[in-house]
């Protein structure tokens, strides 16, 4: 059974709001699969800080607007 993490974010709304980019351009980007790009957006993989810093680097934002921490 899959566990959720408690970082939501908002990769597959940016995604999206940037001209549809798809999860493998995303990927490219920043330097990981689209594997790990689909496993952030369902929150079963965190990433790493330096690949979170690079997907707001990609949209244009800040680190918190991509991402928030829902922990204890």
């Amino acid at each position: 059974m899959a566990t959720t993490l408690p970082i939501r974010n908002q990769v597959k709304a940016m995604r999206e709001a940037h001209g549809n980019m798809t999860q493998a351009e995303l990927g490219d980007a920043v330097g990981v699969t689209r594997q790990t790009v689909a496993a952030i957006e369902q929150r079963r993989y965190s990433p790493s800080l330096e690949t979170a810093f690079r997907m707001a680097s990609v949209f244009g934002c800040r680190l918190d607007d991509l991402f928030e921490y829902e922990g204890d």
